[in-house]
């Protein structure tokens, strides 16, 4: 139940998304670093999830140092492709 203090209990659903960001996150980076087998919608999809959890995990509740990395993980994840594709497009013609 809401306190009103601005924090939310251990229990609440909203205490996952810094854990879940920052798996996101850790599976961002080894996508990144195999994107070369897998391909590039690993790392995106993994990288805007962690990107996505780590906000709201820093504007709900606790576990912000979890959510700070999985939000620099996941960015990684997300900004390498996107790179990547301009890079290779920008060089091409």
């Amino acid at each position: 139940m809401a306190t009103g203090s601005g924090t939310t209990p251990a229990d609440s659903p909203a205490a996952l998304y810094g854990p879940v960001s920052l798996g996101f996150g850790i599976v961002a980076l080894i996508a990144v670093a195999l994107s070369g087998i897998i391909g590039i919608a690993i790392p995106l999809l993994a990288g805007s999830l962690a990107v996505t959890f780590g906000v709201l995990g820093l504007t709900r509740g606790s576990h912000r140092g979890r959510s700070v990395i999985g939000l620099a993980t996941g960015s990684v994840g997300v900004l390498y492709p996107v790179v990547a594709i301009v890079a290779i497009v920008a060089f091409a013609s």
